[in-house]
């Protein structure tokens, strides 16, 4: 090869890594932020803002184990430098109470018959709109789907009169039938739309082997999605138990949620903080429990259908 020939074939030749670019130069600001998501640093900050948010329940927690003389004088963060202020007292308190005790278990009484009914409807008519022909289906589903936007508010006072009218007004049971009521259109909105995404194949395998529509809901169809239905019922059971506005309205004022005594305590003996504070703490740490103990199943059923 003569010295022209070189020299061109030096020219052609790419220079080492001249075709290239960095690693990052084609990545947005955002794709570089989410890659170091996960150091060290940001994991301190998550950590911060987690205890930042508990704050009130720790706030709270520890004020409930104070006496009045105590949460009359100082903030709840002195027992950190006194611990011996820190007492029971207040829970056995709130255990003579009756008013309270009673509301907790009106609550109880109220809530999970209401998450029950609204769990097993919305499990039949999800599977109903997913799997079942019947004249109209879609129609009626976009009137459920309508549902999903109308407030609880435009229906109190009609429903208010009907409830007086059928004589079920400041009840248990009204108070059961109108969470129920209100909790279907999401909860059929839910199920019917991941129970679309079981593969047509198992459902028609189970056909052949000579399953009716029973046996496949309740072999095939509830245990696939049992993520999904733990997920509704942990969001029903925390609406219903957190309520107020209906409880004001429909349950009986002689036996009250624990919303409603909660509220009626502080009308009534605005200073009687030694009752408020254990008892807001009991009425707030039930729902935490139940979503901790079902976190799993809430998270499987959120993340349904998001990942193929």
């Amino acid at each position: 090869m003569t010295t022209t020939e070189t020299s061109r074939a030096g020219r052609d030749r790419p220079a080492a890594g001249a075709g290239k670019a960095p690693a990052a130069a084609g990545e947005s600001l955002g794709a570089r932020i989410a890659a170091r998501a996960g150091g060290g640093a940001m994991r301190v900050f998550l950590i911060l803002v987690g205890l930042f948010w508990l704050m009130p329940t720790v706030g709270l927690l520890l004020s409930s184990l104070r006496g009045p003389e105590d949460i009359a004088a100082t903030g709840w963060w002195k027992v950190f430098t006194v611990p011996s202020e820190l007492t029971f007292d207040n829970y056995q308190r709130l255990l003579d109470n009756s008013t309270i005790t009673n509301s907790l278990f009106s609550t109880v009484l109220i809530t999970v018959p209401a998450t029950f009914l609204v769990v097993v409807i919305g499990s039949l008519a999800g599977y109903a709109f997913a799997w079942m022909e019947f004249p109209g289906r879609d129609w009626w589903f976009l009137v459920v789907v309508g549902l999903l936007v109308v407030p609880v508010q435009v229906a109190l006072i009609p429903v208010s009169e009907l409830f007086g009218t059928i004589g079920i007004f400041e009840t248990t049971f009204g108070v059961i039938m109108f969470h129920t009521a209100f909790g279907l259109p999401f909860a059929i909105f839910l199920l019917r739309n991941f129970f679309a995404e079981i593969p047509r194949e198992l459902l028609e395998a189970a056909r052949l082997d000579g399953a009716g529509e029973i046996r496949l809901f309740t072999r095939v169809v509830m245990p696939l999605g049992g993520p999904a239905i733990a997920s509704l019922g942990i969001f029903q059971f925390l609406w219903v138990w957190n309520d107020m506005l209906v409880a004001l309205i429909f349950a009986d004022s002689g036996s009250p949620p624990i919303t409603v005594a909660l509220q009626q305590q502080v009308r009534q003996f605005g200073n009687n903080i030694d009752v408020l504070a254990p008892g807001a703490f009991v009425s707030m740490v039930i729902p935490l429990a139940v979503f901790f103990a079902f976190q799993r199943q809430f998270v499987s059923g959120v993340m349904a259908g998001a990942v193929k």
